[in-house]
């Protein structure tokens, strides 16, 4: 896996370099605080460098996810699900979810055996924060281990509460990622075993009550399979809130 970041690093450090040799007046990139867009116009073309004189690279289309590295004027430096690296038109890409990890270089998320968090709270809002722990402390008090962070479990059930609200559904199962296992899978995450709680509520103590009120929701929350979670919360003018919690076994 090592390996594989490192090659493609490089191949982005490559093309970076090859843009900036090509054009002096786009010698100068900027990182970006988000690592995946959705694609809007129905068909883009990812091209070699950031302008349409360069060749095209390949064509991703409408509600396809890409990653993110650096933006190059208003063009952004892309990799596709099917692994092209290449510039494409930011007019084009909305931005779906900021890194919370960008500022430390991955979150450092611990956690103590007596249902205490001592996770640094930065990397999560306060609502997700207090969904943690309220969670955690279900699980205690049922004499299981508590659940951990999982970085990028954590991105991933931010962009589906955003996709909630922004596609205005409420189901597991997304019009553009689909089920979470198909999510969880496209977004590059390993699992032996997942599952999502979602709830649309006022406060974050509801929400939690009403999973545990539930049996199915409630049989996620104390499954002694899982060991880590990502938890989403965003704001909702029908719900008050939406909540997203996956959780995965490795």
């Amino acid at each position: 896996m090592k390996r594989i970041k490192i090659i493609i690093c490089t191949v982005i450090f490559l093309v970076l370099i090859g843009i900036m040799n090509k054009s002096t007046a786009m010698s100068h990139y900027q990182i970006v605080d988000t690592s995946t867009g959705i694609v809007t116009a129905d068909a883009l073309n990812v091209r070699q460098g950031p302008g349409t004189n360069f060749k095209i690279v390949t064509v991703v289309y409408k509600n396809e996810y890409i990653r993110i590295f650096a933006k190059i004027g208003d063009w952004y430096v892309v990799q596709t699900d099917s692994d092209h690296i290449g510039v494409a038109s930011s007019k084009y890409i909305r931005l779906v979810y900021p890194n919370t990890s960008s500022n430390s270089g991955g979150a450092s998320n611990n956690s103590n055996s007596s249902g205490g968090s001592t996770n640094i709270t930065s990397e999560l809002t306060s609502d997700e924060q207090e969904v943690f722990d309220l969670i955690n402390a279900k699980r205690v008090a049922n004499g299981l281990s508590v659940l951990k962070i999982d970085d990028e479990l954590q991105n991933v059930a931010r962009i589906k509460a955003q996709d909630m609200v922004d596609n205005n559904y409420f189901s597991h199962t997304s019009p553009i990622y689909g089920s979470p296992f198909d999510m969880i899978k496209n977004f590059g995450i390993s699992y032996k075993t997942a599952g999502e709680n979602i709830a649309g509520n006022s406060s974050n103590s509801g929400a939690v009550n009403a999973w545990m009120n539930s049996e199915g929701h409630k049989a996620n929350i104390l499954n002694s399979s899982f060991e880590f979670t990502g938890i989403g919360v965003v704001k909702s003018s029908k719900y008050g809130k939406i909540f997203v919690q996956m959780f995965m076994g490795k």
